[in-house]
């Protein structure tokens, strides 16, 4: 399609990755982000290589990548009190081999701030807080419409919505706001490794399991641990915010029986808000007129396998292969959801089962099951391949077809 413009609302990881993808086919675009200036919300994500593949290659961004992330070697399962291991199995060059890419842990203001060095300051527009989009019809050749805060207003063929999880564009597409609380809470946090003698296996990204609740960390660069305390409650969510304030006590109570490394973790941060664990309920369409959900916006996750993001960037490369091959908007965008829908389902699938796996009562025989599997040396091949092995440029709909399956 010549001279297509495509306006995207979001500066985050997915709004920042469609960018760079459509620079590689040769179409331009313009981010429109609310804030005043770039700095995402969060501590620091997990990258795998069914997103990195894209960053280390077509996209250029490895030595960059490489000077601030942290690779992860090995990925752990551990009980949460004894802090025995449970499961070891590889990461670091055995998993580059496997996957044709790098697993590693990053800041997101990190992530943020290569990602937008390399879209360039020219197309993102900072402080244009979107309050009405006119999305119209393909067919009725109007332009679609975006209007800011700030009384100015922004014209594209097509409008991506990749404003996030509270996404201001999907309520408005949809008419509703249909966020789901997951039943679980969590605490983040982010510390200084040497604050943190006591863990073992510092290089590796790590799940401590134990009954209601576990534990994920991971080194995030610059001698850094990052790391995400979930509890099974309060149910229900006791506010219409997402976060509330808590306290020390609150987040303590939660890892009073926890091997001592965790609650050495736990201590050496600040108690910040806890987040309630939200995700939205599959779409049966993401296009509207000329509109498009990806990422978040589209299908927001719950973080117990470490996806958002990820799912983000396969959304971002798909959506600019459809646009740069198709003939025309309508098309492009019928055929990024058929390639979409089934493979975000079954992640969101996996993402919201996979806490019960990892929340299992002591001395039940699913856990008995649970552990047995995690120690299999075969635990990547059923339950990490479909994910991490999935080349998102693919032109056939999942190429892994094999079924979604939680830890």
């Amino acid at each position: 399609m010549d001279d297509l413009r495509v306006g995207i609302v979001g500066a985050g990881i997915g709004g920042l990755t469609l960018a760079l993808a459509l620079r590689h086919h040769g179409i331009s675009c313009d981010i429109y982000e609310k804030t005043a200036e770039l700095g995402e919300v969060g501590a620091a994500v997990a990258l795998s290589a069914n997103a990195t593949r894209f960053l280390e290659g077509p996209f250029g961004l490895k030595d960059q990548l490489d000077a601030v992330w942290a690779d992860i070697p090995q990925l752990v399962y551990r009980d949460v009190r004894s802090g025995s291991v449970i499961g070891r199995h590889y990461g670091g060059d055995t998993y580059r081999r496997r996957y044709g890419a790098t697993y590693a842990g990053i800041h997101r203001k990190d992530l943020q701030s290569i990602l937008s060095g390399a879209v360039g300051d020219e197309c993102i527009h900072l402080g244009k807080a979107v309050v009405g989009c006119d999305i119209g019809s393909v067919d009725d050749g109007r332009d679609a419409v975006l209007t800011f805060a700030d009384g100015t207003s922004a014209t594209a063929d097509l409008i991506v919505a990749a404003d996030g999880a509270r996404s201001i564009l999907r309520r408005m597409m949809l008419g509703y706001d249909d966020a789901l609380y997951s039943g679980c809470s969590a605490f983040r946090g982010v510390v200084d490794t040497d604050r943190i003698p006591s863990l073992p296996d510092p290089d590796a990204i790590q799940f401590w399991m134990g009954p209601g609740g576990h534990m994920l960390h991971y080194p995030s660069g610059s001698g850094k641990q990052n790391f995400f305390l979930v509890h099974r409650g309060p149910a229900p969510w006791p506010s219409e915010a997402w976060t509330v304030e808590s306290t020390a006590a609150d987040r303590d109570a939660l890892v009073e029986d926890w091997h001592p490394a965790l609650r050495e973790m736990v201590d050496a941060a600040p108690v910040g808000q806890r987040w309630a664990l939200m995700h939205r309920p599959p779409l049966a369409r993401w296009n509207y007129g000329r509109g498009s959900l990806l990422g978040d916006s589209a299908h927001a996750l719950v973080p117990h396998h470490g996806q958002g993001a990820n799912q983000s960037m396969e959304d971002a490369v798909v959506l600019a292969d459809c646009l740069a091959d198709a003939p025309d908007v309508t098309t492009a965008q019928e055929r990024y959801f058929a390639l979409r829908h089934d493979r975000t389902r079954k992640v969101q699938f996996a993402s919201i089962t996979t806490a019960d796996v990892l929340h299992l009562p002591d001395g039940s025989p699913l856990r008995v099951a649970r552990d047995a599997r995690l120690a299999d040396a075969s635990m990547p091949d059923r339950h990490l391949d479909w994910i991490h092995g999935f080349v998102a440029s693919d032109t056939a709909p999942l190429r892994q077809d094999a079924a979604a399956s939680s830890a």
